[in-house]
């Protein structure tokens, strides 16, 4: 092996979401830094939806941006259509999501990586790992040529071992027209690591001068942009809307009728599906009751002539996609561009993975995104910003960045995957985290920015903003608990207007707000500061006033819950001499390795009275 003269104290395999996150991270804890990518002209390519974030996906990227990371900016940067979701429903579950320009989003990455101090780009195919003694030392591309580290992050999205199916058609790659890596997959198994066969996909791209719009049902974008990064000031891009249409009977009977021409029900695909993006072929099957379908045209950017149809996703030839896609009313003329394909690719069980993402099988050797089973750009960018954290650390002779599930839904993720593992493309939802009103988008940047800036991922001027920020909050809830408003024609009018009850005796303004008919506005209405508050400050205070009782049970709940993580168990614990567990639980306990008696709890079989036994095994071996 012919080595490259320069050592680096971190590789990152891979230059998706994932990849560039890792990559960042680690550059700007201060350490050496290559990204190895197969093709430098895909840095942070979207190739399934030109979209970031959505239901419980924009909590990941206001984490990620809160720690300093780089997805919710590109993301702000390239939005050509903002969008909240949920709003009727209470701010736990508010999500922001974006329809993006990707070529301006893929620019916008790759021009942040170039800056970035400590952090070089190469070109390359990595073919397989250097171990020596157990500890990655290397990497060794396609040509023969390697490169030194003390740490690799491998996120290779769907590139080990991929295959594109269109109909028959079956082609060795990690997207469309991109080389697959079937070397580094080897090499991963050769290190021992456990992995599996995951399948996702992606629809057919359209021309958007063959669409009959008059048809479909126009959606335009929110009127006031909510960023996802907090240091986002305007949108840069001309807002475009989006366009629903439906599926029909003929839609349904066309895959029905050729479900021996699709790879994924005539036995080619190996991979299990994701269940919460399905193909249009497991939408026909799994739910035949169901005639029509919801379809969404969205424009993949300014410059490009390309429509994205969320809901179309299939693997069907060629020859049928084009019926298939003309039997929607608005569609009947329209042209393909791309066709949809199915593709499938190796991941790693992520039982087999440290809490830092860190494998336990190779030191030093850390994966991101796809390759632990996860889906989604905004889950690859989180686990990303994660592994590069924690190689850096590594590599610095630190202690480990690990949240835990009151903390982030970061934290959240890496527990689900590293303590239950998944068979199927893992997908965040608000529903999976216990706390979440404790962990909403508006409140990422206090409870993650001060661990960023310990860590050298943010700078003294966003930590102070942060902080300014927060003491404006508590300040400003201090000054509504001790103003009394006292009833007046004025007061009792406008609260009457409201459709709330008028006063008969002075009431605190925290009170009045806590109403259900009550916003901030009654704050400036009824008992206005003498200097007003941004709007930012003047949303956490609503948030924070109104659901108190909420939040103080919650509080309460986490600190019972932080007990038992506070619990370690070693990392020598011998599960095997444990009276009293059955032979079932000992071989999931010996699987997962948990860190913690918290963790141990989470694993699915695990009682309350396999955690008692922990309990007691753990003190007398302590006494011992």
């Amino acid at each position: 092996m012919v080595s490259n003269t320069r050592k680096y104290d971190v590789i990152v395999v891979g230059a998706g979401h994932a990849g560039c996150e890792a990559a960042l991270a680690s550059a700007r804890m201060g350490l050496s830094t290559l990204i190895l990518a197969i093709d430098l002209d895909k840095v942070a390519s979207m190739p399934c939806s030109p979209s970031i974030g959505g239901t419980a996906k924009g909590h990941l990227v206001r984490e990620v941006d809160a720690m300093g990371g780089e997805m919710g900016k590109a993301s702000d940067a390239s939005a050509i259509q903002f969008k909240t979701l949920n709003t009727k429903k209470g701010p736990a579950v508010h999500s922001t999501r974006t329809q993006n320009d990707k070529n301006i989003y893929h620019r916008t990455m790759k021009a942040v990586l170039e800056a970035q101090e400590n952090l070089y780009l190469k070109q390359g195919l990595v073919e397989r790992l250097v171990v020596e003694g157990g500890k990655v030392t290397g990497v060794v591309d396609q040509t023969g040529f390697g490169f030194e580290t003390q740490a690799v992050v491998i996120a290779a999205g769907t590139f080990l071992s991929g295959l594109v199916h269109v109909g028959e058609s079956c082609i060795q790659a990690g997207r469309a027209g991109e080389f697959a890596a079937y070397g580094l997959a080897a090499s991963m198994k050769e290190q021992g690591l456990e992995m599996g066969r995951m399948k996702t996909g992606t629809p057919p791209r359209l021309h958007q001068d063959t669409i009959d719009y008059s048809k479909l049902e126009e959606h335009k974008a929110d009127d006031t942009p909510c960023f996802f990064s907090f240091s986002s000031t305007h949108a840069p891009l001309p807002q475009l809307p989006s366009f629903i249409g439906h599926t029909t009977e003929a839609t349904r009977n066309i895959v029905l009728d050729n479900l021996h021409r699709s790879p994924l029900y005539c036995g080619t695909i190996k991979g299990v599906s994701a269940r919460y993006c399905p193909s249009f072929e497991d939408k026909a099957i799994k739910f035949p009751d169901r005639v029509s379908h919801q379809v969404i045209l969205e424009p993949e950017g300014i410059d490009t002539r390309e429509m994205y149809v969320s809901g179309l996703g299939n693997s069907l030839p060629v020859d049928l996609q084009i019926p298939f896609v003309r039997s929607i009313a608005g569609f009947e003329e329209a042209e393909i561009i791309r066709p949809g394909y199915a593709i499938e690719y190796d991941y790693v069980n992520p039982v087999q993975l440290r809490p830092t993402l860190e494998t336990r099988k190779v030191d030093g050797l850390f994966l991101a995104g796809q390759i632990n089973g996860t889906s989604g750009y905004e889950e690859a960018a989180a686990q990303g910003l994660w592994a590069g954290i924690n190689a850096a650390l590594k590599v610095s002779g630190r202690s480990p960045f690990v949240l835990d599930r009151s903390q982030g839904y970061m934290g959240v993720m890496v527990d689900d995957l590293i303590t239950r593992g998944t068979l199927e493309p893992y997908r965040i939802f608000t529903s999976r985290a216990e706390y979440r009103l404790m962990m909403r988008e508006d409140n990422a940047d206090f409870r993650l920015t001060e661990m960023a800036h310990e860590l050298g991922l943010v700078n003294d001027d966003t930590v102070r903003q942060v902080r300014e920020r927060k003491a404006a909050i508590d300040r400003e809830i201090g000054r509504i608990r001790s103003v009394v408003v006292k009833p007046s024609s004025a007061v009792n009018t406008y609260l009457t207007d409201r459709g709330t009850t008028p006063l008969k005796t002075g009431v605190p303004m925290d009170q009045i707000l806590k109403r259900a008919q009550m916003g901030y506005d009654a704050v400036t209405q009824l008992a206005a500061p003498e200097v007003p508050v941004e709007d930012r400050v003047a949303k956490q205070v609503e948030i924070e006033v109104k659901y108190e009782g909420y939040i103080d049970r919650q509080l309460a709940e986490i600190e019972k819950f932080k007990h038992l993580e506070k619990i370690r168990l070693p990392e020598d614990f011998d599960f095997q001499v444990v009276h009293g567990l059955s032979n079932e639980l000992r071989a999931k306990l010996i699987e997962v390795r948990p860190v913690s008696l918290g963790q141990a709890s989470r694993i699915d079989g695990i009682t309350p009275a396999a955690i008692s036994v922990l309990m007691i095994h753990l003190k007398n071996r302590e006494g011992n």
